[in-house]
Order: C-alpha cells, then sequence, then structure tokens
C-alpha cells in the first residue's frame, strides 16, 4: 500500500508541476496521468463521480473567485485557465489514496488544506499567470480558510462515493 501512496503522489506532483511550469504543450501528460492512476489505482467505474465532482466543484469555485477578482490571469477571462482546473482532477485522485491519511479525523484535512491550497496557488502566482489584485498575503490568507473547509467536503465526496458506501 505504501508503493502505491507513493508512486500517487509521485504522479500528482508530476501532474501538477506540468499543469505549473509548462502548460499548453505538456498537458497532454495529464491524460497519460490519469490513465496510469484509472489503471493501476482504481477504475472510472470506482473513481469516476469522485473525480468528475472534485474537477466541477473545484473549477467553478476558483472561476467564481475569478470573477470576485480575488485572481487575475492578465486577459479578461470567464473561466479558469485549464492548467489549474486540471489541477483540481489531480488533487481528486489523491483523495482516496495518498491524501487518505488525512480525512480521519477531519481537523487534519483542514489543516492540511490551510497550509498546502496556499502553497500551490502562491507557486502558480511565481510560475504561472496568476496574479492576486488583492495582495498576496491577504488572498493567501483567503486561500487558506476556503480550503480550510474545503478539504473535509473534498473528503466527503470520495466517503459518499466509495463502493463500500452504496446502500445495500
Amino acid at each position: 500500500m505504501a508503493k502505491k501512496n507513493l508512486l500517487n503522489a509521485l504522479l500528482v506532483v508530476i501532474g501538477w508541476s506540468v499543469c505549473v511550469l509548462g502548460g499548453g504543450a505538456w498537458l497532454w501528460l495529464i491524460a497519460a496521468i490519469m490513465l496510469v492512476h484509472l489503471f493501476y489505482f482504481g477504475s472510472w467505474k470506482r473513481e469516476g463521480k469522485l473525480l468528475v465532482s472534485v474537477f466541477l466543484a473545484g473549477s467553478a469555485l476558483d472561476s467564481f473567485l475569478l470573477q470576485l477578482g480575488v485572481f487575475d490571469f492578465g486577459e479578461h477571462r470567464q473561466l479558469v485557465p485549464v492548467s489549474l482546473a486540471l489541477q483540481w482532477l489531480l488533487l481528486g485522485t489523491t483523495l482516496r489514496h495518498c491524501l487518505a491519511w488525512s480525512a480521519r479525523p477531519w481537523w487534519r484535512a483542514s489543516v492540511l488544506g490551510a497550509i498546502g491550497a496556499p502553497l500551490s496557488y502562491y507557486a502558480n502566482a511565481i510560475f504561472a499567470d496568476l496574479s492576486f489584485p488583492h495582495g498576496t498575503a491577504p488572498t493567501l490568507l483567503l486561500m487558506g480558510l476556503i480550503w480550510a473547509a474545503l478539504l473535509p467536503v473534498l473528503h466527503g465526496f470520495a466517503t459518499l462515493y466509495s463502493p463500500d458506501n452504496r446502500p445495500a
């Protein structure tokens, strides 16, 4: 199990790096990572709802924050860039695997979200075209607060969609 979690984490780090550093031409690697994930760790039937839910919820949240002026990508846009949305898809692959440890007790996910998410957004600001019109510190503080609540909810999706959680 530890080897699988390590591989899951490594695939996510590679995918996240591609999204932040590589962008457009390299995004095909995300498809390859997703295929490896689905064949090696689970299946579309087992994890499809979770992956789609995290992708849609996260992309909607970031797009909402974009519309509120919390984020700026240097051009007028209605939705976040594909590279940022795909980071949500990658996060979905971790909830039942390398980040499963953070699900219980719930506060572990809150602490991880409050610390990890601002670091990820900050890296996107450094290496990608993301900026924070209201300032870096206030935006990262806001993201930490949002993610302290959000990551336990995403773990709730993982539990809700678990094959072991189906009604008899």
